[in-house]
């Protein structure tokens, strides 16, 4: 018997699991994994060896590698993988294969948030614990649905705020936690600039700012105060549709607090102005000093396990483990030093530059870990063009993804509870997991796949590892943040918060007291700036992606349970009543959503939660993947793409009967029976 029980004393969860945490078994269980490798003959699967799978990969790699240079292969990483599994994975790249090009899913989550508090504070990491949401007065929520997509912290606000915190929700949806709230801020999709301007403006003009904290700890005020002084309460309204009043009253209640709490999520990240919507939030915690103290924070919160780790490792093409700059050439001598080999000096591609360069032929050769951009990357269509555009892709996985049917060669990989390591969680905190069952067939873990595949590559050496702990150890031993920590230390008290050195050997609950790390912090001032698309006559609604409180990701895991399936068996469109009224559509009618990228069939849910104008859709469902719909269009600093915004159209269908039915792609075949075929293998 396999099951789950939460660790009463554990200082996050506290005894307690969200629902796709009690239902974790079902995703590990062999029924639908992936037991062998398999090599694609003639369009179909068959299963293979390692040393015949690992055998090809190597030949096809290096042949890529001499006819197009280093620079047409790239890694996609995984944030679900451990951090021992990343930090192999970015070695593998840069060390093994020649070039900087890797990458993970924390492009389409959070990069703006590594970005733009890289530029005010120094760390793009959250910078309090959990536990602050319990010692603040005011706790702020931006563009994040807590009690669907992070239930354990959505707990913890509902709970602080029923001993007497005051909540202010900042969403265009009309959340639960919206519902729960003081004050909520119903902006129009993509106005946080403005309405965080025009708080700002409001803070300034009333005194309400924290001004011995600015003079003492920051910089570059008085641009800022110029800048927000064109947005006065009459035209962030006309902006925003929120009124004056609650935009002062907001103002007033978060500047004025004691100790207030902020988080955000992919309501801020995920816009062609994500950065900028990042350093405008830090704007505003900075000029009401609400930083480097208990309770307070500017705190990002991450979506799957590991995002926060696979960042940190250095699974990103501008940075080596602990955000060490890879453009440096000092950098990169201290790990050619370290490792015994020259590494590349050539700046790398993110995941969205590596599908780019492969439609104009100029890659060629991508290995993926975990990874299932098929789905949950924006425009599905470019993502299958580019994947068909390789002339060689590997997936490692646990079952076939989407991702996976499009590969040339699948290997098998194990789950987090077949293996050791560790996971990072999104207040910093390193902790230990240790393997509670054996590895399924012949699976085997990430960083040992990518050691086996550099030894057919003729670089044994640089990745001889014997076990996870050996690649901590390495990595621990070239940073500063990860210095102090060691698997024996963390096996006490439930990990370690970085930075954990010798400054600060227990860890560090909290960030920024005292001094940032960039010396004085930075305002910067931003401007509004619209989404890419706008609705007109032939798309006349945006549409906005979201979570699901029983599904995560793409849904591989999560979606093998049948209690979660149960719960939320099919991704549907939630329309306003009256947009629903106009389009003729009612509750649980099927429907077509058609943008300019591409069309699904679903069924209509009719809710107030969304604006007038406003559709929302998940995008765990293979067989209605909104990211069929998604604009790729994309943040200029980070090339985060605007998955938040785009402009669609409804049209009701009378050809099915069931939501199931409805349930198409673009071709109108289930991409469900598609893979059908494949699950069994």
């Amino acid at each position: 018997m396999i099951g789950v029980e939460p660790l009463v004393d554990h200082p996050v969860s506290r005894g307690q699991l969200c629902a796709k945490g009690w239902s974790t078994a079902f995703g590990i269980d062999g029924g639908h994994r992936v037991k062998s490798p398999m090599i694609k003959e003639h369009g179909q699967f068959r299963p293979a060896s390692w040393n015949e799978a690992l055998g090809l990969i190597a030949e096809n790699f290096s042949g890529i590698a001499d006819q197009f240079g280093s620079d047409a292969l790239g890694v996609i990483s995984s944030a679900r993988a451990t951090n021992e599994d990343n930090y192999a994975a970015q070695k593998f790249t840069r060390a093994v294969l020649g070039t900087n090009n890797i990458d993970h899913c924390a492009r389409i989550c959070h990069s703006p948030s590594v970005a733009g508090l890289k530029q005010t504070l120094g760390s793009g990491a959250m910078s309090n614990s959990i536990d602050d949401v319990e010692r603040a007065d005011v706790i702020v929520v931006f563009g994040a649905d807590s009690t669907e997509s992070h239930p354990i912290i959505g707990g913890r606000i509902i709970r602080a705020k029923l001993r007497g915190a005051k909540l202010i929700v900042v969403d265009p949806r009309k959340t639960r936690l919206a519902e729960l709230a003081d004050i909520h801020l119903q902006l129009r999709l993509g106005t946080n600039i403005a309405l965080i301007n025009g708080m700002l403006n409001v803070i300034f003009s009333k005194g309400w700012q924290d001004s011995d904290f600015i003079a003492s700890r920051c910089e570059n005020v008085e641009p800022l105060k110029h800048h927000v002084s064109d947005y006065n309460l009459e035209r962030v309204e006309e902006i925003t549709g929120v009124p004056g009043e609650l935009v002062t009253a907001a103002a007033q209640m978060y500047a004025t607090a004691d100790a207030a709490f902020l988080a955000y999520g992919m309501g801020i990240t995920q816009y062609v102005s994500g950065t900028n919507n990042v350093i405008a939030i830090s704007n505003l915690v900075l000029a009401c000093g609400q930083i480097g103290r208990p309770g307070t924070g500017v705190n990002p919160l991450r979506g799957q396990n590991n995002v926060q780790g696979a960042c940190d490792m250095g699974c990103l093409p501008n940075v080596y483990p602990d955000y060490q700059d890879a453009m440096s050439a000092e950098v990169q001598q201290k790990f050619s030093d370290a490792w015994g080999v020259r590494l590349p000096s050539r700046p790398g591609l993110t995941s969205l530059g590596m599908s780019a360069s492969a439609l104009e032929g100029r890659f060629q050769g991508l290995l993926l870990m975990g990874e299932d951009p098929v789905v949950t990357d924006p425009d599905q269509h470019q993502v299958k063009r580019a994947l068909r555009a390789m002339d060689f892709v590997v997936v490692v996985e646990l079952s076939m993804t989407e991702t996976a049917l499009c590969a040339d060669v699948v290997l098998p990989a194990v789950s987090f509870a077949e293996k050791d390591g560790t996971f990072t969680n999104c207040e910093r905190r390193v902790q230990l997991v240790r393997q509670a069952v054996a590895p399924l067939a012949r699976a085997k873990a990430d960083w040992k796949i990518l050691s086996e595949l550099a030894a057919y590559m003729g670089k044994a050496s640089l990745m001889g590892w014997s076990r996870p702990e050996e690649i901590f150890d390495e990595m621990a031993g070239l940073t500063s943040s990860f210095s102090g920590m060691s698997y024996e230390k963390l096996a006490k008290d439930n990990g370690l918060q970085w930075p954990c050195n010798e400054e600060h050997p227990d860890g560090s609950p909290y960030l920024h007291h005292g001094q940032f790390s960039i010396g004085r912090a930075r305002f910067i001032p931003v401007r509004q700036t619209d989404p890419a698309e706008i609705p007109d006559k032939n798309y006349p609604l945006y549409l906005t992606t979201t979570r699901l409180f029983f599904h995560y990701g793409c849904g591989s895991m999560t979606r093998e349970s049948p209690l979660l399936e149960r719960e939320t068996p099919v991704g549907l469109l939630s329309i306003h009543p009256r947009d629903a009224e106009q389009l003729q559509v009612g509750d649980g009618m099927p429907i077509t959503v058609s943008s300019r990228r591409g069309k699904l069939d679903t069924c209509a849910h009719i809710t107030d939660q969304v604006p007038e104008g406003v559709v929302a859709m998940p995008y765990h469902f293979r067989e209605a993947p909104s990211n069929i719909l998604t604009n790729n269009a994309q943040d200029p600093v980070t090339k985060m793409p605007e998955l938040k915004a785009c402009a669609v159209k409804v049209e009701p269908r009378n050809d099915v009967n069931s939501p199931h039915e409805a349930q198409t792609g673009t071709n109108g075949v289930s991409t469900k029976d598609q893979g059908e075929s494949f699950a069994r293998i």
